[in-house]
């Protein structure tokens, strides 16, 4: 007789790594996904990744931490958003324990989603920075010249990319996008991109957090002609957060992330082509610090 797989799994540190929740799952590398019908029930765990691995510890509540920062920031913009609830459902209380699930869960709408990342850059780091250096461009965006490593732009841009189901996304122009999905749907999520991070950016500007770039997913319902934003929204796993206080271009900026994460693991003998070791606990603790203080800095004004 088989058994009945255990609904969570903890590591040594009490951070969620997995869930087998009775219903129909597929994993991405933070979030379980559930079938509710003509809903779904995204479960953010506390895995961590980083260079396209899995670890195999994870940052305690940090699953948490991203679901209100998300909520939080569906309900500041102005914008029309897949989130229903962030209640559990009463299917599941009705058959396990569900107070793991408390706080990391949202109840959305189901969506066909628009296959690119949609980004929005007001600074050159990262992948940006990259192409800059070599093109003096970015994702066919002609920049000025003698800009630095983490320079504010003239004004912020739109850099859409390829949803990747392994490895990295690939950088793309708005016109690949535009052959792929159509100039209406393509303009009209670059500008929205662009809107929402401006607005975004203002509020994180009061706090004294540098939103250096982002990325929004969206999707089309049937019962509407616009798309709608889906996924995790604005949080530091799919944000540049800086500290504005500190903030100096020319170089590498700290950031609201898994910086301690990616610095401890370059500094490892693992050579990241065989699975991660875990890491220390002030590595884990350090991390989840930043997220904590993220939350805490953007999510309290």
């Amino acid at each position: 007789m088989m058994s009945t797989p255990a609904p969570y799994q903890f590591d040594d540190s009490g951070a969620l790594l997995e869930t087998q929740l009775p219903l129909p799952r597929r994993s991405g590398k933070v979030r379980d996904v559930y079938e509710l019908g003509d809903q779904l029930l995204v479960v953010s765990t506390d895995r961590i990744s980083a260079f396209d691995y899995i670890l195999p510890c994870g940052i305690p509540d940090k699953g948490k931490l991203l679901t209100q920062m998300s909520v939080f920031w569906f309900d500041h913009l102005d914008v029309n958003h897949h989130l229903l609830s962030t209640e559990v459902p009463q299917v599941l209380a009705d058959q396990i324990d569900v107070q793991p699930l408390e706080g990391r869960v949202m109840v959305v709408r189901r969506a066909d989603v628009v296959p690119f990342e949609c980004v929005a850059r007001g600074y050159l780091e990262g992948s940006g920075w990259k192409e800059y250096q070599a093109t003096q461009a970015v994702c066919g965006n002609r920049l000025p010249g003698g800009l630095r490593q983490c320079d504010a732009l003239p004004e912020s841009i739109f850099t859409p990319a390829t949803k990747a189901d392994e490895g990295h996304d690939e950088n793309v122009s708005i016109g690949r996008m535009i052959a792929d999905v159509g100039s209406d749907l393509a303009l009209h999520l670059r500008d929205e991109t662009l809107r929402l991070y401006r607005q975004a950016a203002e509020h994180a500007k009061s706090c004294g957090i540098i939103i250096a770039d982002t990325k929004f997913e969206f999707g089309r319902v049937a019962d509407e002609d616009t798309p709608i934003l889906i996924d995790e929204v604005l949080t530091p796993d799919s944000s540049r957060f800086w500290d504005a206080a500190t903030y100096e271009p020319g170089h590498s900026q700290p950031s609201f992330d898994k910086q301690f994460v990616r610095e401890w693991l370059m500094n490892s003998d693992w050579d990241r082509n065989s699975p991660p070791p875990s890491l220390p606990p002030i590595i884990v603790e350090q991390t989840a610090a930043k997220y904590q203080e993220a939350f805490d800095r953007l999510a309290s004004t």
